[in-house]
């Protein structure tokens, strides 16, 4: 037959209450409109106001914020029953580890402005920091005013799953986000696993590696629109598959910065910027810095940095990450991203 009939959307826990969960998240220290949008991950879609629905971890998820807390909804796979709840505690944890929670943010943006006169004058005052007048002993008033969240606050890295994440970088040169996302959205539904239908609109996983390393890969790439990075996608699968693997890959997560980037940049297609957007995204590396031109601009306009010739060189790379590590600190690419 033609399968089940599709699911509805689900975008908001007051439908259908007993199937959404929450946790405790301030917009201080997420804001999903500004993360999820950013170009960080590219299978988020705002599916209703202040909803976003996607695929992590094999699993379709609408998401939504509501004052201090962080809503979701996870939807059964086709075959299952629709009482075959997901366990609450692991599709909780899926999230703290995907946003990255334990990572508290107001801290950082203080540590950043205290460092950073320009980061300061960009981020605003950040909620929480500014003392109220009090004189002697009079009022007994907490030393904060209310919070306001300013413009930008909540924005965090995400910590992906780092075969997605290299194979979507790879991606990204030459482009941008709304081709990239569209580029992937087809690239899941030729060569990932349906997961479910949300109102006759397909879900698909993420490609697994054996998936895309068969002899067709990378013509059905180039007639997806995929152009010269079809062979870099391809190639790249097929390396990993043949030598690292996924688990080798996700282990890089334990070794030094400098050894990650490394492995990386011998990879078909992975130049320092690819490699460093993966360090930062999904190997652990919070101290990588991505550095492309608009990067390198700002270094040297508005922080006077002498750094580099004439052009973006792999020397010039490091040096902008070495300063911007100085200015910022052991996050410097968390810092980078707001």
């Amino acid at each position: 037959g033609h399968g089940p009939a599709p699911m509805k959307l689900r975008d908001s826990p007051s439908a259908c209450p007993a199937l959404w969960r929450s946790l405790p998240c301030p917009p201080a220290e997420l804001r999903l409109d500004l993360v999820l949008s950013s170009g960080q991950a590219f299978r988020w879609w705002e599916s209703s106001p202040g909803a976003w629905t996607g695929v992590l971890g094999r699993r379709v998820w609408t998401l939504r914020q509501d004052r201090d807390r962080l809503w979701y909804t996870v939807y059964g796979e086709e075959e299952e029953e629709e009482a075959a709840k997901p366990d609450g505690a692991e599709t909780d944890g899926i999230l703290r580890d995907y946003f990255q929670l334990d990572v508290g943010l107001p801290a950082l943006y203080r540590a950043w402005g205290r460092a950073d006169p320009l980061f300061r004058k960009l981020a605003g005052d950040f909620p929480g920091e500014r003392p109220v007048r009090g004189r002697g002993v009079l009022p007994r008033l907490p030393l904060t005013t209310p919070p306001s969240p300013h413009p930008a606050a909540g924005v965090r890295v995400l910590r992906q799953d780092p075969v997605e994440c290299l194979l979507s970088f790879i991606c990204t040169s030459n482009n941008h986000i709304s081709r990239i996302t569209a580029m992937i959205e087809r690239l899941c539904r030729a060569f990932g696993r349906r997961l479910c239908c949300l109102d006759t609109r397909p879900f698909h996983a993420f490609p697994s590696l054996s998936a895309l390393t068969g002899a067709d890969a990378e013509a059905r790439l180039r007639a997806l629109g995929f152009g010269y990075r079809a062979k870099f996608v391809s190639g790249t699968a097929r390396a990993i598959a043949e030598g690292l693997g996924a688990e080798g890959l996700r282990r890089l997560r334990n070794v030094p910065y400098s050894e990650a980037r490394r492995v990386l940049c011998t990879l078909p297609g992975v130049g320092a910027k690819v490699a460093d957007c993966v360090c930062l995204m999904s190997l652990d590396k919070a101290e990588a810095v991505p550095v492309d031109t608009h990067v390198w601009r700002i270094a040297r306009q508005r922080y006077g940095a002498v750094l580099g010739g004439r052009s973006l060189t792999p020397r010039a790379h490091q040096e902008i990450g070495d300063f911007f590590r100085g200015l910022w600190g052991p996050r410097a690419g968390w810092a980078q991203a707001v």
